[in-house]
């Protein structure tokens, strides 16, 4: 089970964090990653991490703007998005892929998802 937290309204170049909460499933196993989907657009990967090693991926429309991290003591993987724009409201949905590494994200590779939280950056 993964359940998100920290969606929210907020203006454009400010910052926002999103936190995801897993259970049921060994952390070290999976691949963490969170994926967006704004209306009328096809889901899109954004960031992943390999809990570790701490190495990740970083989507180029939010490369050095979001910070994914992880913390497998508590089973929980973070992202913080800074300098937001409005081009990155969305639903955000954290995920866990039935594999170890990181790579170019693809949504069929993941095998466990969260319900969503939906950011909101006003311009």
């Amino acid at each position: 089970q993964l359940v998100e937290f920290g969606g929210g309204l907020v203006q454009a170049g400010q910052s926002l964090t999103l936190s995801c909460k897993t259970s049921g499933f060994t952390f070290g196993d999976y691949t963490m990653g969170w994926f967006r989907q704004a209306p009328g657009k096809e889901r899109e990967g954004v960031a992943c991490i390999n809990p570790n090693d701490g190495s990740t991926y970083y989507d180029d429309s939010v490369l050095g703007r979001f910070t994914i991290s992880s913390d497998a003591a508590k089973g929980t993987v973070s992202l913080q998005l800074n300098r937001l724009k409005s081009e990155d409201t969305a639903v955000y949905f954290c995920a866990a892929g039935g594999f170890l590494g990181v790579r170019p994200m693809s949504g069929p590779e993941y095998h466990y998802w969260g319900q969503g939280t939906q950011v909101t950056v006003s311009s």
